[in-house]
């Protein structure tokens, strides 16, 4: 795996929430530079461009993304799914187009991506959404409408709750796999536990993005929470909860949300399906 920098705490993804100043990105939420799984630096074992193997990918796994959308739907919430391959990526109003102007292209594509999975994961729940501009680095959603978005190698998800619903919102999309020592990063000594072997074993990479996801359901957007600052993804907590997990904040464990985490080709998909019981 291409070294990535150290972990200070969530970032790369777009939510309903700004996004935290000063993180560093551990793996590919935010679309960070590498490859698809199992092609060599340049070129792929059957000589095609490494460009066109990302696009076959990144098709599979929104493929899967999509599939999932019966589940959240049973949960309340709208899916989107778009690749930042699909052709004619315009942005939708001069709001959009104004925050492009300075993107380097792969960021900009990342970003029109991420709106269009926003709309229509709110489309997906019966409510129809123009341009959504930005202030920082925050979408700026109309009254009434909430996404939270993510992206990963090519591919962007949102989830969108429905009307009348109220409930935390939260994903995390991760299409590389992180490495074990990465689990330093991630996780205190209590959680360690969950990364043994066995049918209930949880990997880096399943933690990382449980917890990313959650971090938007619970934080603040600069990291700040009632109960005290959240620095990094160590300040919150997993552990098993049925066939997910329960996250809470290390510093008021009453305030949890309970997150499914889904297998998508060799990464993942997390999404905050609820609040948690305060006394799980």
């Amino acid at each position: 795996m291409t070294a990535r920098p150290a972990l200070t705490g969530p970032a790369g993804t777009e939510t309903s929430c700004p996004a935290r100043n000063g993180r560093e990105s551990l793996g590919g939420a935010g679309g960070e530079a590498g490859q698809a799984p199992g092609n060599a630096p340049g070129r792929t074992a059957g000589r095609r461009p490494v460009r066109a193997a990302d696009d076959e990918y990144a098709g599979a796994a929104g493929r899967e993304v999509t599939a999932l959308r019966p589940l959240l739907a049973a949960a309340g919430l709208g899916l989107g799914v778009a690749a930042v391959c699909e052709p004619g990526p315009e942005p939708a109003g001069p709001s959009e187009a104004a925050a492009t102007t300075s993107m380097p292209p792969k960021r900009r594509l990342e970003f029109l991506a991420g709106r269009r999975a926003a709309r229509r994961a709110l489309r997906a729940v019966g409510l129809e959404c123009g341009e959504i501009p930005r202030s920082g680095r925050l979408p700026v959603f109309p009254p009434g409408r909430a996404a939270s978005i993510s992206h990963s190698a090519g591919i962007a998800v949102a989830v969108a709750r429905a009307p009348g619903r109220d409930l935390p919102l939260g994903c995390d999309l991760e299409l590389r796999p992180l490495p074990r020592d990465a689990a330093r990063l991630v996780l205190h000594a209590d959680e360690e536990a969950l990364l043994g072997t066995g049918a209930q074993a949880w990997s880096v990479t399943d933690l990382f993005s449980a917890k990313e996801a959650a971090w938007k359901a619970l934080v603040g957007p600069d990291g700040e929470h009632p109960a005290g600052p959240v620095g990094s993804l160590r300040g919150l907590r997993a552990r098993p909860d049925g066939d997910g997990l329960r996250v809470c904040l290390r510093a008021a464990p009453a305030h949890a949300v309970r997150v499914r985490v889904v297998r998508i080709g060799a990464g993942v998909f997390s999404y905050v399906a609820g609040r948690a019981d305060a006394h799980g």
